[in-house]
């Protein structure tokens, strides 16, 4: 068997119960294949190769029949992004600042990470207090894509989303406060699910902000449903985590029927061409399956968009990044500083209710559209690429021949921080010109998670993605 470090996670279990392979022998493969490709992608900040191997033995043993039974992910290899704390382990937030700091609590998410079997051979990298578009940092360096390595990955959660694409991990988690899963997702040409709020616990205080979510990261929509279901249910230390705990199953319906609305601008995003024409490919594929497209449009503008959201940002997450930037100015990254600086600008002397009214009229346009259709199709970001290693400070970015002034503009994920209770699953596209992947979002109605991934099992069936060596990185 060839190419194991590029198993999915639902068929290596199944090798795992015939005894046809073993948790050691796969990680093996993934710790080769990381060895193999992190000089270049740097996708990882932490490697736990020994204690992982000691990790692997043990499951290898429950699948033999010793000790308790297999848990659902045991034994498969996870990336964790940094940004999740372990009591007694690193957390650095990719900053400087805080490069020797130590977990004081283990989040949720990693809690049940590993309750659940699976094994965390690494830690993954993100921008310096995941607050951009990109992944690099002064403390841990550039992360490069797996595709084209002259271009980035994303961001925040940029390290998951490479070392999926690289098969340097069969699962990984990420974050989404405005687009942090989805954009990598695209970029690396992956599965990223953005939960509706509340599916997935996360820690005070930014538990009680709806743009904030945990959530799943794969390279198929079945692994992405089988992680959520991992991370999905009610935890203790989250007042606003849904009860009861929502599963995907297993056995999706088919798309006969199933009204999609297909959204190319949100209103007036810039999209380049090859963006534009792999969102039409995939939405005719969904319809070559059955499901009834319609093209519509939304009355809303990225500027209204991005007003709200930098209200929103200016009182919580862009403050929080701002007071960090104001506190040590000589080791904040300059990107860091321009996000704090850039939402405090569009924001202006908005109040914060004058920027919930903008929010609630947004939603109104969504909620006429969902009248309509069952889901939404929209592309993820509108450019085919950001350039590696730039903070895109001081200079803007062309999309489909406009000139925009910050890149933060061409990125088309916040409309659904805005309507944080709809499911957003992002699924690969195509490829632009220049080699890096393109993604779709798929945006269900409030909390109907379940039919968000009806439609991208779908459009797996009729596109398969790194199902052939063709289809995934030639690094």
């Amino acid at each position: 068997m060839t190419d194991l470090h590029y198993l999915s996670a639902t068929r290596a279990r199944e090798l795992f119960v015939s005894r046809k392979l073993s948790p050691v022998e796969l990680l093996e493969a993934v710790i080769a294949r990381a060895d193999e490709v992190e000089p270049t992608i740097n996708a990882f900040c932490h490697r736990y190769d020994d204690r992982a191997r000691a990790a692997a033995k043990l499951a290898e043993g429950r699948y033999a029949g010793k000790g308790a039974p297999p848990r659902p992910l045991e034994g498969i290899p996870v990336a964790l992004k940094d940004e999740e704390s372990i009591k007694g382990e690193p957390l650095s937030l990719s900053s400087l600042m805080h490069k020797d700091d130590i977990g004081e609590t283990t989040t949720a998410v990693a809690e049940r990470i590993m309750e659940s079997g699976a094994i965390i051979h690494a830690r993954s990298t993100t921008p310096e207090f995941s607050c951009a578009g990109f992944t690099h940092s002064r403390l841990w360096g550039v992360t490069r894509n797996p595709w084209n390595p002259e271009f980035g990955v994303g961001g925040s959660s940029g390290g998951s989303g490479a070392s999926l694409a690289a098969g340097t991990a069969l699962l990984a988690s990420g974050s989404d406060i405005g687009g942090s899963i989805r954009i990598p997702s695209s970029f690396n040409g992956v599965v990223g699910f953005k939960p509706p709020f509340g599916r997935v616990p996360v820690e005070p205080p930014f538990n009680l902000d709806q743009y904030c979510h945990c959530g799943p990261m794969a390279r198929t929509v079945a692994d992405c449903a089988l992680f959520e279901n991992v991370l999905a249910g009610p935890h203790p230390i989250d007042v606003v985590s849904l009860r009861p705990k929502l599963d995907i199953p297993e056995a999706l319906d088919g798309i006969e029927g199933l009204r999609i609305g297909l959204c190319l601008r949100q209103g007036d995003y810039a999209l380049d061409p090859e963006v534009e024409r792999n969102t039409r490919d995939a939405a005719s594929a969904l319809a070559d399956a059955g499901a009834i497209v319609e093209e519509f449009e939304l009355a809303v503008t990225e500027q209204m968009i991005n007003v709200a959201c930098s209200v929103h940002f200016a009182s919580i997450f862009g403050d929080w990044v701002g007071h960090e930037a104001a506190a040590a100015p000589d080791l904040i990254t300059a990107y860091a500083a321009e996000f704090a600086r850039w939402t405090k600008e569009q924001a202006g002397d908005v109040p914060m209710i004058e920027g919930l009214g903008m929010e609630a009229a947004i939603w109104n346009e969504l909620a006429a559209a969902f009248e309509r259709f069952d889901v939404i199709l929209t592309p993820t970001v509108g450019t085919r690429g950001l350039i590696a290693g730039d903070d895109y400070v001081g200079h803007g970015i062309e999309v489909g021949g406009e000139q925009l002034e910050f890149y933060f503009q061409a990125i088309m994920t916040p409309l659904f921080n805005i309507a944080s209770r709809c499911p957003v699953l992002n699924v690969p596209s195509g490829f632009g010109d220049n080699g890096v992947p393109t993604g779709l979002q798929i945006v269900g109605r409030t909390y109907d998670d379940v039919t968000t991934f009806q439609v991208a099992a779908a459009l797996e069936q009729q596109r398969p993605w790194f199902d052939a060596p063709e289809r995934r990185p030639s690094l």
